[in-house]
């Protein structure tokens, strides 16, 4: 499907089954033309949906002619793909074809220009859905909590430095001098801007905006290798963000409005799992909001996300169970062996046999070249980021931390499940003698902390709602209660 839901653990829900899932939209157009046929004008600004089964994801196409060809990118705002580019182009007659290679399931635009729109059908992976481009803005999705300025507060452009990766970030401050209590926003695994953007939607945007209003100035940085930061994600792990989260707490210190004794970590997903960590790494840390944190080791969240969101999207049960099957097999073996040589081709073989038993059809969705589909899964597998997911035990750092804790999961997150994390992590500081801890189920609401009927991912994009309300202020509020402001300003509304 071509969605992005949100990647903490989104990355391995099958080990078979994902290999066609994309975390970037990418798309080619392909259309037989009439011999002679006399070339439209297709240069410029196109804008338009693919109908996606739950809404309509809105992609952007400029075309540009070359002395021997064209030239082109497509933008994917939902999925915060912007200026990918665009080869093989060709266009004949009222046809096109565009193609952005090296991704998986071959994702294709089949179209032809019809009454100043062009139109056809969409394939990737086996699946088929229809697309239109027209010359006409198209509307964006909604998204009424999103703030637009003038704010009533400060807002600088900064950055900081983490050994050889700079980090660039956005301070807002609310008026006055201060010193304010602070918070550093610490967003979910993959590589996430500071607004943490994904489906159409800038959560920490909204969350930086409701904290500043009540008082409380918020960091937010790009990850590494996103936006103005450099350095990558790819071999890096939760390890490696703890302590580019702790730069950001060295550097707030060093801010005269910021209260130096009242600093603490937001973590969203793998940043609920980030916090703690960075909190056992300092003293400075004063205080941590885990939200739609892990409590439990990563392959069983892996595999309860999977049986939950399979059945969520209509998978029938035997489905499931052979999906959990193929996980626990490859998790095994990722922990059996220590030479990368030999994981590789023990994974290889695997999923080799995997594919193997699919029909045709489900074979067909990866892909012209199963072989490439499979070695860039299990490369992502064995990489850094995943070894150290699947093997991290939480309970451990959190029976270490001993700062206040407000701990909040939506009761429909399909994607880190209320009950399977939330009484782990309360079992765990209730016997590491913490004094101050909040533990909140929140009724109806997903993993992103919108109200959702279902919570599955495919909701996330056509849900106009952020962040629920009452989320934000029990954030604002708990962290007010016991670091309040200090100083005489009032809530900026």
């Amino acid at each position: 499907m071509p969605l992005q839901p949100h990647r903490l653990t989104s990355r391995k829900r099958r080990f078979v089954s994902t290999l066609p899932c994309l975390l970037m939209i990418v798309a080619s157009w392909f259309v037989a033309t009439a011999a002679g046929a006399e070339t439209a004008d297709l240069s410029g600004h196109w804008e338009g949906e693919i109908a996606l089964p739950t809404v309509a994801l809105q992609v952007m196409v400029d075309l540009t002619p070359t002395g021997d060809g064209w030239q082109g990118t497509i933008d994917i705002p939902m999925q915060g793909a912007k200026g990918l580019a665009l080869s093989d182009i060709s266009i004949e007659g009222t046809t096109a074809r565009f193609t952005i290679s090296g991704v998986p399931g071959n994702p294709t635009f089949n179209g032809k220009l019809e009454e100043g729109e062009l139109r056809g059908t969409f394939t990737q992976s086996g699946v088929e859905l229809t697309f239109r481009l027209g010359r006409d803005e198209v509307e964006a999705p909604k998204r009424p909590q999103e703030p637009v300025a003038p704010f009533p507060y400060r807002s600088e452009e900064v950055g900081y430095d983490h050994g050889d990766v700079h980090l660039a970030a956005t301070l807002t401050l609310p008026p006055g001098e201060g010193p304010f209590p602070a918070v550093v926003l610490i967003t979910g695994s993959g590589a996430q801007n500071r607004d943490e953007e994904l489906m159409g939607h800038k959560p920490f945007l909204v969350l930086a905006d409701h904290l500043t209003r009540a008082g409380i100035a918020v960091l937010r940085a790009d990850d590494r290798g996103v936006g103005g930061s450099t350095g990558e994600t790819k071999s890096s792990t939760s390890s490696d963000f703890a302590d580019d989260a702790l730069a950001a707490v060295a550097w707030l210190k060093k801010r005269p409005e910021i209260a130096g004794d009242s600093i603490g970590l937001v973590g969203h997903s793998e940043g609920g799992l980030v916090a703690p960590l960075a909190a056992t790494r300092s003293k400075d840390v004063a205080f941590a909001v885990l939200l739609a944190g892990p409590g439990v080791p990563g392959d069983e969240i892996l595999l309860l996300q999977t049986e939950r969101i399979a059945r969520a999207n209509g998978s029938d049960e035997k489905t499931i169970d052979q999906q959990k099957a193929d996980m626990k097999e490859a998790f095994a073996l990722l922990r059996s062996y220590d030479d990368e040589k030999v994981i590789q081709e023990k994974l290889t073989a695997l999923a080799r046999r995997q594919v193997a038993r699919l029909s045709e059809e489900e074979r067909a969705q990866m892909g012209d070249d199963p072989e490439a589909a499979i070695e860039a899964e299990i490369s992502q597998m064995t990489g850094p980021w995943f070894r150290f997911f699947l093997g991290y035990d939480p309970a451990a750092t959190l029976r270490q931390v001993k700062i206040p804790l407000l701990v909040l999961n939506g009761a429909l997150d399909l994607q880190v499940v209320a009950e399977q994390n939330l009484p782990a992590i309360e079992k765990t500081l209730e016997a590491a003698g913490n004094s101050d801890y909040t533990v909140k189920r929140l009724p109806g609401l997903s993993h992103l902390f919108q109200h959702a009927e279902t919570g599955s991912p495919t909701e996330y994009a056509k849900i106009e709602e952020t962040f629920a309300p009452q989320a934000l202020a029990l954030i604002s509020d708990w962290i007010l209660e016991r670091f309040g402001p200090k100083t005489d300003n009032a809530v900026l509304q």
